[in-house]
């Protein structure tokens, strides 16, 4: 009898490569505080990165800003012409490399679409 559902992918993990993750990401120093933003007179922000959040977490935030910013440029080349289009199209492709590489640091999959 043929079976009608196929069997999922099976995803061939590597534990030297998980092991080599691990390593790297609890050698990476936990982040320390970095204001950011416009200044006012005494030179205070608004925004800070915060003290102390471990690498994994903050690269995780840094893959979803820059899904935001694919997402947002995805919209803003559809209205766009010309030059412009090409321009936004080269950000797009820079912000999506820089993804997929946290993603990988990550070790975890994109979404698709």
């Amino acid at each position: 009898m043929k079976k009608l559902v196929p069997d999922p992918p099976r995803t061939l993990r590597d534990p030297e490569l998980d092991r080599a993750n691990a390593n790297l990401l609890s050698a990476l120093k936990p982040t320390q505080a970095r204001p950011f933003g416009l200044r006012d007179a005494l030179g205070n922000t608004l925004f800070s990165v915060q003290a102390g959040v471990n690498a994994e977490q903050a690269l995780r935030h840094v893959a979803l800003l820059l899904k935001c910013a694919e997402e947002v440029s995805d919209e803003i080349t559809e209205r766009a012409s010309g030059i412009e289009r090409g321009l936004i199209w080269s950000m797009v492709h820079s912000v999506e490399m820089a993804r997929a590489v946290v993603e990988a640091l990550l070790d975890r999959p994109r979404p698709a679409g």
